[in-house]
């Protein structure tokens, strides 16, 4: 699924965002798989869009993760993954995460990534 931007503000604030965002995504599942029984592989992807699965294994279960919609839930404010590929998404910029000056709030966007990450870890089934 393809997040809808509306305007050339939010455009602008998700270039500023989704760097960011996928680098606490990436270190937030590192943190995670350290406590975790589950082994972690990134696969790349071409379609929809070039971009990266999280696929989880522990014994017999396999789970895949887009690593883009993590970064959509973080960038997005109620941001709701669907399973098509054809749908777009209007999106709305959570503005929460620039500070007044129009930079990236570090401390509020790795506490909201974390908690996503989190939520990932917490709803795997567990054995």
């Amino acid at each position: 699924m393809k997040p809808k931007i509306t305007n050339m503000v939010a455009w602008q604030q998700a270039e500023l965002l989704m760097q960011p965002a996928y680098l606490r995504v990436i270190d937030n599942i590192r943190k995670q798989l350290e406590q975790s029984v589950w082994k972690a592989t990134y696969e790349e992807v071409q379609t929809p869009y070039p971009g990266y699965l999280l696929c989880l294994q522990h014994g017999d279960r396999l789970i895949s993760v887009n690593l883009w919609e993590l970064c959509y839930q973080v960038c997005f404010r109620d941001y709701k993954p669907t399973h098509s590929e054809l749908e777009s998404q209007e999106v709305e910029i959570d503005t929460s995460l620039i500070d007044e000056s129009g930079d990236v709030d570090w401390d509020r966007l790795e506490a909201k990534t974390r908690a996503i990450v989190e939520q990932v870890f917490t709803n795997l089934p567990v054995q």
